[in-house]
């Protein structure tokens, strides 16, 4: 599954954020590489689970994130402890219950549909489209609405992105229209998978202009918490126990997606952002869709026709430009949400 990367304040000085965090930045880097190196598999494994377990996207992601849960909890509640005994815990200004639900709330419900719909576009329309869409798509929706719901700019970047995106899509959809390898119903998934992802990023921002924003690692986990809650009864409904056929490579598979994918990427993702630039980190994690396009390819024997290379192409380099862009200006803000 693609990440969702909660924000966090990029680093304009990244060796002195590194000797704070206690990991020199070549590290850094490699976490942040591995991390989105192991979130390129997830669709693959998706794929694979759901071909051989009779599961769906619902009930699929409902163990992924049930099991990432415990696994993030058992590094989450001793960081808390020792922030307690340490008082180093970050002082915000006061927020009531009923305004902490809601954030809590909105920030799980948008993880969990971004989630779900990721799943389904890989079951409708393949790993390596599913992927790209989704993570092309993603980056512009949140310049479009930060546009129209926050009065930003979008700049030179941003419309380069926008256009860049629009057309990668338009090659996908249209340069495959007569093969069958891109299906409208899996790329209308990914694009509600991009939404879910848009909400998050843009309520992300709108929760740090005010000062409320959680630490990206405690978002984390209370967005996991709320999405195995609400996935319950749509797994239940979906169908929540795999079949007994195959159930071991199933376990096996399920157990790769709840740990590689989901805690050790989440940790080493964390780690990593502490002492590398926002944009550095943005660049760094196209390798993900990259990931997922050669597994889906070079393992799984997705087809790979000319118009899904030249739009995937496209996609990647729109996705790119803006980071490219900002990393020739100072240091800003990263809102990245996996």
């Amino acid at each position: 599954m693609p990440s969702c990367r909660l924000s966090s304040p990029a680093t304009s000085a990244p060796s002195s954020s590194a000797a704070a965090a206690g990991i020199p930045v070549g590290r850094g880097l490699l976490y942040v590489a591995l991390a989105a190196a192991s979130w390129g598999t997830t669709g693959a494994v998706a794929d694979l689970v759901m071909t051989g377990s009779g599961l769906g996207p619902a009930a699929l992601t409902f163990w992924r994130t049930a099991g990432g849960l415990l696994l993030l909890l058992a590094v989450w509640v001793p960081r808390r402890r020792r922030a307690v005994r340490t008082h180093a815990r970050t002082h915000r200004p006061y927020e009531s219950p009923r305004r902490r639900a809601g954030r809590v709330l909105v920030t799980g419900i948008g993880l969990t549909v971004f989630q779900v719909a990721y799943f389904g576009a890989v079951e409708g329309t393949g790993i390596a489209v599913g992927t790209v869409v989704t993570l092309g798509a993603a980056p512009v929706l949140v310049a479009l609405g930060g546009r129209l719901f926050m009065g930003e700019r979008l700049g030179a970047g941003g419309v380069l992105a926008v256009s860049g995106a629009f057309a990668g899509l338009a090659v996908l959809m249209l340069g495959n229209d007569a093969t069958g390898v891109v299906r409208p119903v899996g790329v209308a998934l990914a694009l509600l998978s991009a939404a879910g992802y848009a909400v998050v990023t843009l309520y992300a921002r709108f929760l740090e202009q005010e000062g409320r924003a959680a630490d990206p690692f405690t978002t984390t986990v209370t967005s996991f918490a709320v999405g195995t809650v609400c996935l319950l009864p749509l797994a239940a409904a979906e169908g929540l126990w795999p079949h007994a056929r195959g159930l071991g490579r199933t376990l096996g598979l399920m157990a790769y997606l709840v740990t590689v994918p989901t805690a050790l990427a989440y940790g080493l993702f964390f780690a990593g952002l502490v002492v590398v630039r926002a944009t550095t980190v943005s660049l760094i994690t196209l390798l993900e869709p990259v990931t997922a396009a050669v597994i889906a390819v070079a393992v799984l024997g997705e087809r790979l026709t000319p118009a899904t290379a030249v739009g995937t192409a496209v996609l990647l380099c729109a996705v790119a430009a803006p980071a490219v862009a900002e990393s020739r200006g100072p240091a800003a803000p990263a809102v990245t949400e996996r």
